[in-house]
């Protein structure tokens, strides 16, 4: 799959490693192609490459929005054309939230030509993203949204960077939720400080 990623720090950096050795073509789209966090990965990762972000959007199926949480209505509308594109939020507005909205994801919808807008990768640390696994198990992972087409593509890349189970949190409604989902791990791991190194997990009988 051609994969655009916007933003390119721990998490977009994180998703763009795992994606490319999973085999997925990888354009990081980036403001400045001179300047800009995670450079190293190009060197680092066959199949990623930079360009600007219209360009990145327009070669890619899918659209990774990796971006600080308060700039997802700005980095929506910069996009370009995303109509038949499946975009992918992996941002928290827990601390800080685009002005006028409830969510990232509700802020990206609003900014955007496409239904296709899911939330997931947002519950558990970029160190999880690179690796996920635990042993002999693996991490879970949660998408959100109304999109059916969003959350298949969501699973299937899930699935690609070595992730279980990918629940399904529910539609729109429940976005917000699973953003404060992921301020349980932020507690557990950050405010705690029981470290970086810890997932989620469903069990079931």
């Amino acid at each position: 799959m051609n994969i655009a990623i916007i933003g390119t720090g721990n998490v977009g950096g994180a998703l763009a490693q795992g994606f490319a050795r999973a085999g997925h073509r990888v354009r990081l789209g980036v403001r400045d192609l001179e300047n800009f966090k995670g450079k190293h990965l190009l060197d680092a990762t066959p199949g990623i490459t930079v360009h600007t972000v219209e360009e990145a959007v327009r070669e890619s199926e899918a659209v990774i929005i990796a971006a600080p949480a308060q700039a997802a209505d700005v980095v929506a509308r910069s996009l370009g054309d995303v109509s038949g594109k499946v975009v992918v939020d992996t941002m928290n507005g827990v601390f800080m939230r685009p002005e006028g909205f409830a969510n990232t994801t509700d802020a990206i919808l609003a900014n955007c030509n496409t239904t296709d807008v899911v939330k997931c990768f947002n519950t558990t640390g970029f160190e999880n993203m690179l690796d996920p696994r635990y042993g002999n198990q693996s991490a879970d992972m949660f998408v959100a949204g109304d999109s059916t087409r969003g959350k298949q593509v969501a699973v299937q890349l899930a699935q690609d960077l070595g992730f279980g189970k990918t629940w399904d949190f529910g539609g729109l409604d429940k976005v917000s939720l699973l953003e404060q989902f992921a301020l349980c791990w932020i507690n557990l791991a950050i405010m705690q400080k029981h470290g970086r190194g810890i997932a989620f997990k469903v069990l079931e009988r």
